[in-house]
């Protein structure tokens, strides 16, 4: 179904769609492309429908229950919902259900939004692709034999086929952009704190919550709901986050920009590279275009040894037995944590800061910064990382995501296009800290002008894009 979510909400109230007949949309999407893309983890199809029944009698008595009554969701398996487990990708996870949402949860069932099921990602989110020993491989839309990106690679895939209308994802290194990138969908990580969360991340300001879905206006409508407070997160923003919504319908002002393709050296491959070409002339049109060289000292290093911390603390928590079940990668992570000195880490924390003064520099002249999402296209279904040539590292592959992580920057992937392979390139729009609606708006105006989304792509309502 082509249609925004706020379409939709106005067919709902017009009486010329129910809540009913866009789950059984939905449902039959996933009956279709699920058992070939494995987007999900866990699927309450019955209650679904339970509830949508619920939500076609409230419009019949023009009583919505709020923003987002009747409207299909799912949610990462990284976050609670009441009476379903959360497992993590992880065969040691628990399989108890949980006593309590967690707060973006909470926030979009009060606004009547319904729970589809949740979406797969890798064992605790710890890479950039979407498979585990719990659900195997997630794969790509555009051609099953590639990856979806990770971690929130099920959302991905369902946002872009029409397995739901809004998807809630994570993101500490590039885990809601790089599968935006790969699947061709709108991914956004905002500001750190903006959105409440419980239970609490050891990844602290290195995560944020956000959403992916098929376009921008989108994913502000999810935001304006899930970034309303929540007092079990002592470090969510103590002040009323703006209507991003509202955002998107003001002029957006001619902006600074600044351009840049690569990042301490690393480019992106000559797919990617050309499909940049044709997207850069359109810069111009949202203002002053400054290409520049990123040159950020100590940028793998530092997101190294926070990430490999965190594997360890994650990994300890388990016994020898269940240690057993865990994905032999996110072992690799733990035991590079348990080897690291304390001095080292907190040696880190100092880096970071150097990270987060350049960037502000660099934004306190700039409103955007522009860069490639990911370095390529998606690679092998099934791999943790592509087999890269020319003494290229493994980590050269997504160098544009993690910075706004490290630098506490809101960040947005939108897609700009297909390489000549058929598979989706992603731009990557950032903003200073906590301007989070000039980066929607400056997606919004560049969405407008690529006039790329997953629907124009599609050969039909009903058929997903590529060889899918």
């Amino acid at each position: 179904m082509q249609l925004s979510v706020r379409e939709i909400l106005a067919l709902y109230q017009r009486r010329e769609l129910s809540p009913v007949e866009m789950m059984e949309v939905c449902l039959k999407q996933i009956l279709k492309y699920n058992p070939m893309l494995n987007a999900f983890a866990f699927l309450d199809e019955k209650h679904a429908l339970h509830q949508a029944k619920g939500a076609e009698r409230r419009w019949k008595r023009d009583a919505p229950a709020g923003l987002l009554d009747g409207i299909p969701v799912t949610i990462k398996d990284w976050f609670h919902h009441k009476g379903w487990p959360t497992r993590y990708g992880s065969l040691a996870s628990s399989q108890i259900a949980q006593n309590e949402d967690s707060p973006p949860v909470a926030r979009l069932r009060e606004q009547g939004a319904i729970f589809l099921g949740k979406t797969t990602l890798p064992e605790y989110g710890h890479k950039g692709v979407t498979h585990s020993p719990l659900t195997g491989i997630t794969r790509n839309p555009w051609n099953r034999e590639r990856t979806s990106g990770g971690s929130s690679g099920g959302a991905a895939v369902a946002a872009v086929t029409g397995m739901g209308l809004l998807h809630l994802g994570s993101d500490a290194g590039g885990s809601i952009r790089i599968p935006a990138s790969f699947s061709g969908a709108f991914g956004f990580k905002p500001s750190p704190g903006l959105v409440p969360n419980w239970p609490p991340s050891l990844f602290s300001t290195l995560s944020s919550t956000g959403p992916l879905a098929r376009c921008v206006d989108d994913a502000a409508l999810m935001l304006d709901v899930v970034t309303q407070p929540d007092a079990r997160d002592w470090f969510a923003l103590p002040f009323p986050s703006p209507n991003f919504s509202a955002a998107l319908k003001k002029p957006l002002p001619k902006l600074r920009i600044a351009y840049a393709t690569s990042i301490n050296g690393i480019t992106p491959t000559p797919e990617v590279t050309d499909v940049l070409k044709k997207v850069r002339p359109l810069l111009d049109a949202l203002g002053k275009v400054e290409e520049i060289t990123l040159t950020v000292p100590h940028l793998v290093d530092v997101f190294n040894k926070h990430w490999s911390a965190v594997a360890s603390w994650s990994a300890a928590q388990f016994g020898a037995r269940e240690k057993k079940k865990l994905d032999p990668r996110f072992l690799h992570w733990a035991a590079q944590g348990d080897a690291l000195p304390l001095h080292d880490y907190l040696q880190a924390e100092r880096d970071r800061m150097t990270i987060g003064e350049y960037f502000k520099s660099l934004l306190d002249t700039h409103d955007i910064l522009v860069t490639p999402t990911t370095a390529m296209t998606a690679f092998e279904a099934g791999a943790d990382m592509p087999v890269l040539a020319n003494g290229r590292k493994w980590d050269d592959w997504t160098p544009f995501t993690y910075p706004a992580n490290l630098a506490r920057l809101p960040a947005a992937s939108l897609p700009a296009g297909l390489d000549k392979n058929g598979l989706p390139v992603g731009l990557q729009v950032m903003g200073g800290y906590l301007k989070d609606a000039l980066v929607l708006q400056a997606c919004k105006k560049l969405e407008e002008t690529l006039a790329f989304t997953p629907w124009t792509l599609s050969a039909s309502p009903d058929t997903p894009p590529g060889r899918a």
